[in-house]
């Protein structure tokens, strides 16, 4: 049914207006308040000034939403987690027994943290959320699982906490409000909606020790050590936690042309993107080109052109 629910909007679109343009893409991102807007719309912005498409960045709701729209033919770009989108392409986990493999990597480009934030001292585990009210991201994003994935490691389930349903942006505002105890964020640092709640209050962030690292990397291998700067939040500490890839998938609308286009754009002019945004900094082809995910044949050309190899689909 979602499905033809979206055919008939892309249906309406196309004969209701002009702008259904062969070479303009529309590229889901996420949250106002998460590092894939705010990146997500440089990177659109760029290349749309710099090349002959265009890319309008739209908010999304997570990974799981952004590939559910890019298989309903909504948009044609998306941010997601690699292991989100991994589950997807396998058909496992959220996806058992409904693989969705309808769409194909472009870039990875920079490493999300699964960052645990509190306002509240006492919370130094998480083993410490038992029977508290804590945010694990909204229907359809990958900071669900994430967080279901750090209960299991500490050998607890949804039923030991009081879980909130929040976007970033809600649970910082319900952090600075006292209306929960504390949120998982999963986005590259530093995330905006974090920083605003740190001018606001003290924040801490959970860490993780090597045991429970090893049992959530067991979890799922999309998981690698992270550590958060004590710089980024103005913490007491550095933080150790895990982390997976912000990618960039396309689904079948996108032409062997415009994925290598937009490949090339990002990766071609780092000094000017960072410019723009911090996350370019992190931008570099050999991490770009291991996310676990077939290619389009497009990126992989441009990569082929750099000397590395990636599988296409």
């Amino acid at each position: 049914m979602k499905k033809l629910i979206a055919l008939l909007l892309s249906l309406m679109l196309l004969f209701g207006t002009s702008a259904a343009l062969a070479d303009e893409l529309t590229f889901t991102t996420g949250g106002t308040g998460g590092v894939y807007y705010a990146f997500g719309t440089v990177l659109a912005q760029y290349i749309s000034n710099n090349t002959d498409l265009t890319i309008n960045a739209v908010a999304g709701n997570g990974s799981m939403d952004n590939i559910d729209k890019l298989d309903m033919n909504v948009y044609q770009l998306g941010f997601v987690q690699n292991d989100v989108a991994y589950y997807a392409d396998q058909g496992i986990r959220l996806f058992e027994g409904d693989p969705v493999n309808s769409f194909t990597a472009l870039a990875a480009l920079y490493t999300e943290a699964v960052q645990l934030v509190t306002c509240n001292p006492e919370i130094k585990s998480v083993a410490d959320l038992k029977g508290k009210r804590v945010s694990i991201g909204t229907n359809g994003s990958g900071v669900y699982f994430n967080a279901l994935d750090f209960l299991a490691a500490y050998d607890m389930t949804e039923a030991d906490i009081i879980p909130q349903y929040l976007s970033f942006n809600d649970s910082a505002e319900s952090l600075k409000d006292d209306k929960i105890d504390a949120a998982f964020v999963v986005s590259g640092i530093p995330t905006g909606s974090v920083t605003d709640l740190s001018t606001a209050k003290k924040v801490y962030l959970v860490g993780l020790d090597d045991e429970h690292i090893e049992k959530l990397m067991q979890i799922s291998a999309a998981y690698t050590r992270y550590t958060i700067p004590a710089a980024t939040y103005d913490l007491d500490a550095d933080v150790i936690t895990v982390g997976m890839k912000a990618t960039i998938i396309a689904n079948e609308q996108v032409n062997d042309e415009q994925a290598y286009t937009i490949v090339k754009t990002i990766f071609e002019n780092k000094e000017e993107i960072t410019n723009a945004h911090a996350k370019g900094a992190d931008l570099d082809l050999e991490f770009a080109s291991i996310c676990g995910l077939p290619y389009h044949p497009g990126a992989a050309k441009y990569f082929a052109e750099k000397g590395i190899e990636v599988e296409s689909r």
